[in-house]
């Protein structure tokens, strides 16, 4: 019998880190998240887990104590958010953009602390690792017997159908731990999204989601070729006066994604193709909730609520952790646990 291990999600989001935990067999006992609309879609697939519905920083260790009571957290896990280390904050400069998030990486040592796990899982941009309070906190991981272990790799390498690059972090104070190493499984768009069910007869609510353009842009929509066409393609009347310019960057975007490769990046601008490819490979619209949600390897069937804005619904999707390639680090860190324990 698989033993049962206890495990604390910080930063949940709509709970793509949670999913994957859950899937490796860890009881996610408690969650913590600032946002109502993330917590809502939290809570509907995670009943069973306690939400603090709150700022972490007004959050204590003994608070999520009183959940566990006696018995052991096993693994503490969370994404703490550091938008102002994004590429596209950036806009490709080293430095980071001033952001108050960037130092709520200390409040996830804080909670290490307070909590003393067996294990740990830190996921985020490739650009805090240069960060001095993120040195800072690798360093206090190994001062407390972590023995940490960081490295930036794609999450396209471990089967999801996205490339999303991603540093993380595992420490344990109970025996030497890895990252895993890429499962060379690979997933494609097809893979993913290519045998959903149109929009227009779906009963699935958020498969319905997806913008409405004005006719100029719709007709501009159904000129970019099929499977990995660009604005690039178009005829010069159709390319915006804004994407004219010399030096612009932004190539992907008005782009469609490519049946047979990998999603780019799905973002908090996934339900707009002005933010980036994310008009479908073959039908003349944007993808939908849904393919974006599927992209990020959530489960089909995974709730999002319909009734807030579709704004909000992209940066629950684009802002989680793709709940595979969660799957496959909490269950290496499962393994470790049930070496040791």
């Amino acid at each position: 019998m698989s033993k049962k291990y206890n495990s604390i999600d910080l930063f949940a989001g709509c709970g793509g880190l949670s999913q994957g935990m859950v899937e490796a067999g860890f009881i996610v006992r408690a969650a913590v998240e600032i946002d109502r609309f993330a917590s809502t879609a939290f809570r509907l697939n995670h009943p069973l887990t306690e939400v603090f519905e709150d700022d972490i920083r007004n959050v204590e260790g003994k608070n999520i104590k009183k959940i566990i009571g006696k018995n052991p957290i096993h693994l503490l896990a969370g994404c703490p958010p550091c938008q102002g280390f994004s590429i596209l904050r950036r806009l490709n400069r080293k430095r980071s953009v001033n952001d108050s998030r960037n130092s709520l990486v200390l409040e996830f040592l804080r909670m290490v602390k307070e909590l003393q796990p067996q294990t740990i899982m830190m996921e985020n941009v490739p650009g805090l690792e240069n960060y001095y309070q993120f040195i800072k906190v690798f360093k206090e991981l190994k001062n407390l017997g972590y023995n940490p272990k960081k490295e930036v790799v794609d999450v396209k390498d471990y089967g999801v159908p996205q490339s999303r690059k991603r540093l993380v972090v595992i420490g344990s104070r109970i025996g030497d731990i890895d990252i895993v190493i890429p499962s060379g499984l690979r997933t494609t768009v097809r893979d993913a999204i290519g045998d959903i069910e149109a929009v227009e007869t779906t009963q699935d609510p958020i498969h319905k989601i997806y913008p409405s353009h004005t006719p100029k842009i719709q007709e501009m929509i159904k000129l970019v070729p099929k499977n990995g066409g660009g604005r690039k393609d178009l005829p010069e009347e159709y390319i915006l006066e804004c994407h004219k310019k010399v030096g612009v960057g932004f190539n992907d975007v008005y782009g469609r994604l490519r049946w047979d490769d990998f999603s780019t990046t799905i973002t908090g601008g996934c339900l707009n193709p002005s933010k980036g490819r994310f008009l479908h490979p073959e039908h003349n619209r944007c993808i939908s909730a849904r393919e974006a949600a599927l992209l990020q390897s959530f489960p089909k069937d995974y709730k999002f609520p319909t009734n807030i804005p579709k704004q909000s619904l992209a940066l629950l999707i684009g802002n989680a952790l793709p709940p595979k390639f969660s799957y496959i680090q909490s269950n290496n860190i499962k393994s470790h646990l049930d070496k040791y324990l």
